[in-house]
Parts: C-alpha cells; structure tokens; sequence
C-alpha cells in the first residue's frame, strides 16, 4: 500500500462569522519556533496564513458594528452562557490546540497543555464576570436630595485588540474574553509570528453559540493593518497589548483623531491572575437621576 499524502490545513479569516480569504489574495508562510528541546524543529513550514489588507480590516469593523446592537443588549447571563460554551468547544479539541501552540511557542507538548488548560479555564472565569462585572463598578449613590442615582456599566463599542505576539493562545484568549464579556465586539489581529491558533480558535467560535461579528480575526502583518484600526471612526477603543513601543506611539496618536478609547502596551504575565481590569477598560460609566417623589409624614411616597 503506497504512503497516502497529507492533507494540510488551509487556515482563512474569521469576520462577521464567515471564513474569507484576504481580499488581496496574499498569504504568508508561518513556520515552527525553536522548540524546547532544541532547534531542530525551527523554521519547519506549518501553513500558509491569510495576509489581510486595509480592506480586510474595515470589512472587520463593519461586522462586529452590525453585531454590537445584538451583542450589548443580550443579557449578561446569556452572554455568560455563550462565553461557557465556546470553553466546552474548546475542552473538545484541547489535542489540536495543543499541538498548535506547541508549534507556535517552541513548547513541549506538557508545557503546551498547560497553556491551552489555562485558556481554556480562563474562559470559564470569564463566563462567570458577565453578570457580576455591574455589582463591582456599579450601583446606587448616595446623593443630598430626593433623586435616585444609579451608576451602571455599559460596553464602550467597537474595540481593535492587537493580540500578544508571544502567548498565541493564553495571550490571545486573556484579550478577547474579557472585551466581549462585558458586550464590547472585537476585531483582532492574531500574533504575527503565531497566527494559527487564533485562525482555529475562529473555528470554535463559529461553532458556538457566539453570535457572528461579534469576534472577528485577521492575520498578518500587524504593522500594515493596525494603523487603519487605529484611525477608524467607527473603532471607540483599541488594546495595544501586542504592538511595539514605536507601533504603539503612532497608533496612539491615530486613536486621539476620534478619542478613542486606549489601553496601553504593559508587560503581562498571561499566566498569573487576570483580575478585571481589562474588563473595565472597556466599560463606560452611565449614570441616572430619577426623583424619588415627596416624602410625607406617613413615610417616603415612590
């Protein structure tokens, strides 16, 4: 019996829940890092990834725009439920993902589990924020007068994320997940190096229950497609977690154009504790007065 070919794995984008090819045609290749056992592995080709253009990157914003009415005003538990279930999507192809990121990091295999475990429970924290994150930043204030006022979080919008260059996965889910929690939509630019587990975990997201739009992935160069995030009109916040110090000096001055929202570059160990920061960088601040009626001798009348 003759050795039967491989079949390799075309990688595409993920936007408004479809699977496009680059609107340029362009790819790239993608190859292996130094493994942890040596170097014998680097430079090995994995794939071919999409090479996304400008073009490509306003098609992204003008999907999770369509997606954001939807999204933002489901209910917190839902999007808790949805946020659960890409996790069990993920559990059942825990084997891919970690060859994946073992590819992409140089890891051995053991170390590449723990990764995508990490991941994968980090997206089950997640899940449990969306319905409490409003009791953290929320609630009633104490005013002098007859008025209730009430403070409550709401999602900023659009949010461009700039994956982590050097966690493809653990980097990549700690950026996303908390940005959609709260409501926000995303496009995200995957690891420029490490795309592929961001390209796959598309596929996941696609088979969940997340509504599309809502998460849409580019790959390719970030320096090319990152300055027309950042100048979008129609992108109210940008995360620069995987952009350099002179990429993220002129992205932030494209993002003050429209006062964008910034959260800036900062060294982060994705493994450790993510708190909630980076769910309150995305929130905005309502606040209502509502008069509580006259207050008679009898007691207060609502």
């Amino acid at each position: 019996m003759s050795e039967r070919l491989s079949v390799f794995k075309t990688y595409k984008l993920f936007v408004g829940g479809k699977f496009p090819r680059s609107e340029s045609g362009r790819v790239y290749e993608v190859t292996a890092a130094t493994s942890a056992a040596g170097a014998a592995g680097k430079g090995k080709w994995l794939a071919n990834a999409p090479l996304s253009s400008r073009k490509d990157a306003r098609d992204a914003v003008v999907a999770a725009r369509k997606a954001f009415g939807g999204w933002a005003g489901a209910t917190a538990y839902n999007r808790g439920q949805i946020l659960y279930r890409v996790a069990e999507m993920l559990e059942g192809r825990r084997d891919q993902f970690v060859a994946e990121v073992a590819d992409a990091e140089g890891l051995s295999k053991s170390k590449a589990a723990a990764q995508v475990d990490a991941a994968i429970d980090r997206w089950v924290w997640y899940a449990g924020w969306t319905d409490k994150i409003a009791q953290i930043v929320g609630g009633a204030n104490p005013v002098a007068g007859p008025y209730f006022n009430l403070s409550t979080p709401e999602p900023t919008g659009v949010v461009a994320v700039l994956a982590p260059q050097e966690s493809s996965f653990l980097g990549l889910v700690s950026v996303i997940a908390p940005a959609i929690a709260v409501g926000n939509t995303v496009v995200v630019v995957a690891s420029e190096q490490a795309p592929l587990p961001a390209l796959s975990l598309g596929e996941v997201l696609a088979t969940s229950d997340v509504p599309g739009g809502v998460v849409n992935i580019l790959s390719g160069r970030t320096a090319e497609i990152a300055p027309s995030l950042a100048a979008h009109q129609d992108v109210n916040a940008i995360d620069l977690a995987g952009a350099d110090a002179e990429l993220s000096k002129a992205l932030q001055i494209a993002a003050a154009d429209n006062l964008k929202r910034v959260l800036r570059p900062q060294a982060v160990d994705w493994s450790a504790d993510p708190g909630t920061d980076r769910m309150t960088a995305f929130l905005e601040t309502k606040t209502v007065w509502h008069p509580t009626g006259s207050l008679g001798a009898g007691g207060s009348a609502y």
